[in-house]
C-alpha cells in the first residue's frame, strides 16, 4: 500500500477500515483504491466526520419528509420504517456494466419466450429440456394462462433481476428473477435526487449516467399495451391499498407517469370491459400495471376471499379488453427451481450461450441434489422456491444446530419446495456504520430494472444497491435489516 492511501486510511473517516478477503469494491486488496473510485475517496477522506455526520442527517430527514418508507410484516405489527439509505455510492465502471447490460437483455428475452411457450406449445416441455413435472407443481403456473393471447405477446414488461458479484472470481452472477411485481424502483429514483443534494460535488467530478427517464419509459410500454391504442389509452396503478409494504412506490410510480392510482374497490368488469369508478360515472380502463399478486386478482378465478381483486378482471383479460403488466402467470418463472433452468432457456431458444453465470443451485427435488444437501446443510444456504424478502431461508453457516435441523425436516417432508445454494462471499462497499462513525465493508446485491416492450430491453442504469447493514451479515432485504445504495455507472472508464 502506498503512504498516501495508508495516511488517509488511518486518520479520516476510514480509519481502521480492511478490506478483508471479500472483494471490495472501493479498494484492491492492497488498500488502494480502485481507479474508479480514486476521486470519491480522495473527497470522502478528506471531509471531516462531523460534516459527513451531517450530510447523513440531511439525507434521513429528505427521506422522512417525503416519506420514503416501507412495512416490516415478521415483527407481526406491520411497522411502518425509514428506509436506510447509506452516502457512499456504489460506482460501477463503463465495462462492467456493458456485460451486465448485455447478459440481462438476453435473459429477459428468453424469460419472455419461456413464458410465451409453457402457456402456449409448450415445446421446451416436449423436448424434455425442463422437467415438465416441474412446471405442474409449481404454485405459481397457472392452467388458466393456457392459450391465453396476452397483447404483443409481451409477458416480462418489468423484471428486476438480482445480482451478486463473487469474491472469488470478481464476476456478477444472476442469483435469481423476480417477474411478476418486483418492486424497489422507486428508491432507485429517489436515492438518486437525495444524493445529488446532499454530495454534489461528486456529481461534478464524475459522468454518472441518469436514472429519471424510467417513469417515462414505463409508461410509454404501458399506453403501447392499449386494446384501443395508445391515443385513447386509460393506464391505471393497481395497489393492494396504503398498508402494502410497498405503497410509497405504487404511489410515487403513479404520480411520476401521471396515471391514477387505485384499488379493486375502484374497479368494475361490465359485459367483460374494465371501468374505474370516477365522480363523472364510469370510465374505460385499457391497461392495468398491477402490484396485487395473482392469487388476489379475481376472486371469481382465484382467491374466492380476497378483496383486493375485481370479479370478472380474467374474463376481460382472456377476452382482450384489458391489458394487464406483469402478466398472469409469471410466477413460474420466478420459482428458484425454475430459475435454475435459465441457462438452458437461453440456448434453446435464442441458440446462445448465456453471457452471464449463474449461482450454483442444487434441486432438492432431486433424489442426488437431496442427499448432497442434507449431507452439506451446515455449509448452504436453503431457500423456499416461492418466497421472497429474505423469508424461508436458511444460512447454514450463521444458523444454530436447532434452525438447521428444523429446516432439514422441512426439507425432507417437501423436496419440491426447497432448493439451496452454496454461500457466495458477496462482495462488499465501505458503508457508514453509525455506532463507530467510521466506514466499515458491508456485503451488497445489484437489481437492475429491465423494461421490455417486445423489441427492445431497456435497463435503468444501476438498479437498487442493497445492502446488509448489519456486520458480518449476508442478507441485504430492507425486511430483515438492510439498507440500499445510490449506484453510478459511468459513461466512460475513469
Amino acid at each position: 500500500m502506498t503512504s498516501a492511501p495508508s495516511a488517509a486510511l488511518r486518520g479520516s473517516l476510514f480509519g481502521g477500515y480492511d478490506p478483508g478477503a471479500f472483494y471490495d469494491e472501493m479498494f484492491l486488496p492492497s488498500a488502494n483504491p480502485r481507479p474508479h473510485y480514486a476521486k470519491l475517496f480522495q473527497m470522502l477522506a478528506s471531509m471531516p466526520p462531523a460534516q459527513f455526520d451531517d450530510r447523513r442527517n440531511l439525507a434521513d430527514i429528505a427521506f422522512l419528509l417525503q416519506g420514503i418508507t416501507f412495512t416490516v410484516y415478521s415483527d407481526g405489527t406491520g411497522t411502518e420504517r425509514l428506509f436506510p439509505f447509506d452516502l457512499i455510492p456504489r460506482i460501477l465502471p463503463h465495462s462492467d456494466w456493458d456485460r451486465i447490460e448485455r447478459g440481462l437483455s438476453q435473459r429477459v428475452v428468453a424469460l419472455n419466450l419461456f413464458l410465451q411457450d409453457v402457456y402456449g406449445q409448450q415445446r421446451i416441455l416436449k423436448e424434455r429440456k425442463i422437467p415438465r413435472s416441474l412446471v405442474y407443481s409449481c404454485k405459481h403456473f397457472h392452467r388458466e394462462m393456457i392459450g391465453v393471447e396476452v397483447p404483443h405477446g409481451i409477458y416480462t414488461h418489468i423484471c428486476g433481476i438480482d445480482l451478486v458479484r463473487d469474491s472469488k472470481t470478481g464476476e456478477f452472477l444472476v442469483l435469481e428473477d423476480n417477474v411478476r411485481t418486483p418492486s424497489g424502483v422507486s428508491y432507485v429514483l429517489e436515492n438518486r435526487q437525495v444524493m445529488m443534494r446532499t454530495f454534489p460535488e461528486a456529481f461534478q467530478s464524475y459522468e454518472v449516467r441518469p436514472v429519471h427517464h424510467y417513469p417515462t419509459e414505463l409508461c410509454r410500454i404501458l399506453r403501447m399495451l392499449s386494446p384501443r391504442g395508445e391515443a385513447n389509452a386509460q393506464v391505471v396503478l393497481l395497489t393492494p391499498g396504503i398498508y402494502n409494504s410497498a405503497y410509497f412506490e405504487h404511489s410515487f410510480l403513479a404520480q411520476q407517469m401521471g396515471v391514477e392510482l387505485v384499488e379493486g374497490r375502484d374497479l368494475i368488469v361490465d359485459a367483460g370491459v374494465v371501468y374505474m369508478k370516477t365522480i363523472h360515472g364510469l370510465q374505460r380502463v385499457d391497461v392495468i400495471y398491477r402490484r396485487v399478486d395473482d392469487e388476489y386478482l379475481d376472486p371469481l378465478v382465484f382467491r374466492p376471499d380476497s378483496l383486493m381483486g375485481i370479479p370478472g378482471l380474467m374474463g376481460a383479460y382472456r377476452g382482450g379488453n384489458v391489458a394487464l403488466a406483469n402478466a398472469v402467470g409469471n410466477g413460474v418463472a420466478d420459482d428458484k427451481a425454475v430459475c435454475a433452468y435459465v441457462p438452458d432457456f437461453i440456448r434453446f431458444y435464442l441458440g446462445e450461450e448465456p453471457i452471464l453465470g449463474t449461482v450454483e443451485t442444487y434441486l432438492c427435488s432431486r433424489p442426488n441434489d437431496l442427499k448432497y444437501v442434507l449431507e452439506h446443510l451446515p455449509e448452504m444456504v436453503v431457500k423456499a422456491v416461492g418466497e421472497s424478502g429474505g423469508y424461508g431461508m436458511l444460512i447454514g453457516p450463521a444458523s444454530d444446530e436447532e434452525k438447521i435441523e428444523s429446516f432439514r425436516q422441512k426439507i425432507q417432508e417437501d423436496p419440491r419446495n426447497f432448493i439451496a445454494q452454496p454461500v457466495v462471499g458477496l462482495s462488499r462497499v465501505p458503508s457508514y456504520d453509525v455506532e463507530s462513525k467510521l466506514m466499515a465493508g458491508r456485503h451488497v446485491d445489484l437489481r437492475p430494472y429491465c423494461l421490455y416492450d417486445g423489441q427492445q430491453v431497456t435497463i435503468i442504469p444501476g438498479g437498487l444497491t442493497r445492502v446488509a447493514l448489519q456486520p458480518g451479515s449476508l442478507v441485504v432485504n430492507s425486511s430483515q435489516g438492510g439498507g440500499s445504495k445510490d449506484t453510478w455507472v459511468l459513461r466512460e472508464e475513469s
